[in-house]
């Protein structure tokens, strides 16, 4: 910890140097400009602390030590500080941070992961379980970790390849997409295991445009695909579908004229609505169809889902599983809001048997509280599944649509993590992967924040708190795992927000946000290892993980 704390610092100072000390090379022209710069009362990393010879030595030895230590270690953050409390981390062709694959240590020990307002990002520690606990209980939070109550199983976590994040992307220089896109998706990354792709245009477009335009060309004879197809996505192997300029029932008629000419057998998901403006979300495993739209009466819902792509499931020989990784359709987020649409779609066996689960979005969970909507449909309808497929911060008119190095932006992403998943969701996908330093670009101007921002004149891009808030599930949290029951007592102050799950490898994981202004004690009790026992600082999100008996 010790270590790593002082690559922070290093690297903190190291930014505070005069680009004219930075450029020096020679070893002892770098000692004799940092003497310099402290005689005449210039920062010199922080030298003044010092205030002697030995001081500069001592800071160029450890820095030396965290450029030795970095060639085979995990890289740290290059910080940038962009207000009072406000930093991020910095990225270019030639260096980003990056994060070991997860090593577990043996039974008896933990590891704890910490990121925090004050510039820790995924700070690594070390500890050991207690036989009992050294805490009075009314001194400290206790949790209970108990592994034989198991609720959801996790699909997974991502984010969305909107036009926006593959133009944001493409602007860089090659290496520096590199960095970005293995930051993202690889083993020294957070390990993303979902992707969701709108097909066809959607806001985060430069312009609106369709696949086929012509009215009532249901043989789809004018169907031809966009630039953005072949710049941003590669070579065509979705099927293609997409118009948001028909009106119903066209459209309808459309998404199953599309769906016929599909060469190759793919599970559908249906959002709010069946409008016409699908998506694709990508695992592993297979491709996702989903089609997100508006139409909220509830009859028309099921009439679509049962009479229209129903049939085309059923030409298709694909029944429907109960488990959602087979499923051939998705229901959208109205049914969230309104339990007519429940009630009509997945409570009525002719719609019901098309259906495998719900895309949620999160633009109205401060209105509607996770456990009237998620956790009643939970209730009501426990074989779907519920997956977040969009979120992201500011996007309402009065706030900053980017906030650079906004903690707060972090925090309402793992409170929405942990309160979603307490009530049943699989999994939870971002929007864009990237945006521009203004939010975009964006053909209706409704720009918002993402937890990379890309600087395409310097060609870095920027990982916001959000990024690595997301980090803290999405890397140590792989598809498979299963949420279990982690319950409190005995505390009457500030509560931290927590949720646990058991991985596939069967090692404990525990998730725990502390949002108050003060330090909170607390400990976990796994009746077979014995006690974990820490304390979440101020303003904090720690992932905790360990091998169980």
């Amino acid at each position: 910890m010790r270590g790593r704390a002082f690559s922070v610092a290093a690297l903190t100072w190291w930014n505070e140097l005069p680009e004219e000390i930075r450029a020096l090379w020679d070893l002892m022209q770098f000692r004799r400009a940092c003497l310099t710069a402290l005689r005449t009362g210039r920062r010199c990393v922080k030298a003044a602390m010092w205030g002697s010879d030995a001081g500069v030595w001592a800071f160029f030895f450890f820095l030396l030590l965290w450029v030795i230590g970095n060639t085979t270690a995990n890289r740290p953050c290059v910080p940038k500080f962009v207000g009072s409390d406000a930093m991020v981390c910095v990225c270019n062709g030639t260096y980003c941070d990056t994060l070991d694959p997860v090593s577990l240590l043996p039974e008896g020990f933990f590891l704890k992961y910490e990121t925090s307002k004050i510039g820790h990002r995924m700070a690594l520690t070390e500890g050991k379980f207690q036989l009992n606990s050294t805490n009075p209980g009314f001194l400290g939070l206790e949790y209970i970790f108990s592994a034989s109550e198991r609720y959801q199983y996790v699909k997974g976590f991502g984010g969305s390849h909107t036009d926006a994040a593959a133009i944001n992307i493409l602007s860089l220089s090659p290496a520096a997409q590199d960095q970005l896109l293995r930051s993202y998706f690889s083993e020294t990354g957070i390990e993303y295991n979902l992707l969701r792709m709108p097909i066809g245009s959607c806001d985060f477009s430069t312009h609106p445009y369709a696949y086929d335009d012509i009215p009532y060309d249901f043989d789809l004879k004018h169907f031809s695909l966009a630039q953005e197809d072949t710049n941003f996505r590669g070579a065509p192997r979705k099927s293609p579908v997409g118009d948001l300029t028909f009106p119903p029932p066209r459209r309808y008629r459309l998404i199953l004229a599309i769906l016929d000419k599909s060469q190759r057998p793919i599970p559908y998901h249906f959002g709010p609505g069946g409008q016409v403006a699908p998506q694709v979300i990508t695992d592993e495993e297979k491709d996702v169809f989903v089609v997100a739209g508006g139409q909220r009466r509830a009859q028309i819902q099921h009439d679509i889902v049962a009479l229209l792509l129903g049939g085309i499931v059923d030409a298709r020989g694909s029944p429907r599983a109960a488990d959602y990784r087979d499923g051939p359709l998705g229901y959208g987020q109205d049914a969230l809001e309104d339990r007519d649409l429940r009630v009509e779609v997945l409570g009525n066996s002719s719609a019901a048997k098309y259906v495998s689960g719900i895309a949620v979005h999160w633009y109205l969970d401060r209105v509607f509280p996770a456990e009237c909507t998620l956790g009643a449909t939970h209730r009501l309808f426990p074989d779907y599944f519920l997956l977040y497929t969009e979120a992201c911060n500011g996007f309402r008119p009065w706030e900053a649509k980017v906030d650079l190095g906004s903690w707060d932006r972090g925090v309402r992403y793992s409170k929405n993590i942990i309160d979603n998943f307490q009530h049943f969701i699989v999994g939870w996908i971002d929007w864009n992967l990237a945006v521009d330093p203004k939010g975009g670009p964006n053909w209706v101007d409704n720009y918002v924040d993402s937890p990379i921002i890309v600087n395409v004149e310097n060609d870095e891009f920027y990982k916001q708190p959000m990024f690595y808030h997301l980090a803290h599930f999405s890397k140590f949290i792989p598809e498979g795992s299963v949420r279990v029951r982690l319950t409190s007592k005995n505390w009457l102050g500030c509560r931290l927000q927590t949720v646990g799950f058991l991985r596939p490898d069967g090692a404990a994981v525990v998730v725990a946000l502390n949002n108050c202004f003060f330090d909170v004690p607390f400990s976990i009790t796994d009746s077979p290892m014995g006690v974990l026992e820490d304390i979440a600082r101020s303003y904090s999100i720690q992932t905790y993980l360990w091998k169980r008996v």
